[in-house]
């Protein structure tokens, strides 16, 4: 039986988050030693989305889950529920969360592992001038004549720059290549395509 086939039967073909039954995946919980049915969830897109922060996290749907999810005896779904309770700590439902959960000391170290405990609450995304979402590998418009600092190159409005990097510790800032040179931009100067 294969690893879908397992965690389709253990889940009853529903999300083990949040029991939603439609655009389900198998989701491998990060973690540096063995992979097998324990380290691995079958949870939707949605559920995927927000975990892999491509998505920004939406309280009002972790909260009626994340309080019962935390209860599980599937080690992954323990993880994952601490991992996401910690980016909600600045809220009282995930502080009382967090006051019961119960993780032994090898589950809260692979629940460490992602560093969301580290981070401030409530991840920050990169966003463009609308507020949209950007991933690495997107494409943006210039809203704004730029001067690149060091160089004379002075990149024009509506400049298209393809598959943009994001600089992951700063939210406010990506990279991309205009007229051949690497630059960061700001990401309040560009729209997403």
């Amino acid at each position: 039986m294969s690893l879908e086939d397992n965690l389709r039967q253990r889940s009853g073909n529903s999300c083990e988050l949040s029991n939603a039954t439609e655009d389900l995946k198998v989701y491998l919980v990060n973690y540096t030693g063995e992979t097998n049915d324990q380290r691995s969830i079958f949870i939707s897109e949605k559920c995927i989305a927000q975990i892999e922060k491509t998505q920004e996290a939406d309280s009002a749907f972790w909260e009626p889950i994340l309080p019962i999810s935390m209860w599980s005896e599937i080690p992954a779904i323990k993880v994952i529920s601490w991992r996401m309770l910690q980016r909600f700590r600045n809220e009282s439902w995930a502080v009382d969360a967090l006051e019961m959960i119960y993780l032994d000391d090898q589950e809260l170290e692979w629940a460490k592992e992602s560093g969301d405990h580290l981070s401030e609450a409530g991840a920050e995304l990169h966003k463009d001038s609308n507020g949209n979402i950007l991933q690495n590998g997107d494409t943006v418009t210039l809203i704004k004549d730029l001067d690149v600092k060091g160089s004379s190159l002075n990149a024009k409005i509506g400049t298209a720059v393809r598959n943009i990097r994001l600089v992951h510790d700063n939210p406010e800032q990506i990279e991309g290549k205009v007229e051949g040179q690497m630059i960061v931009i700001l990401t309040k100067f560009v729209k997403r395509q």
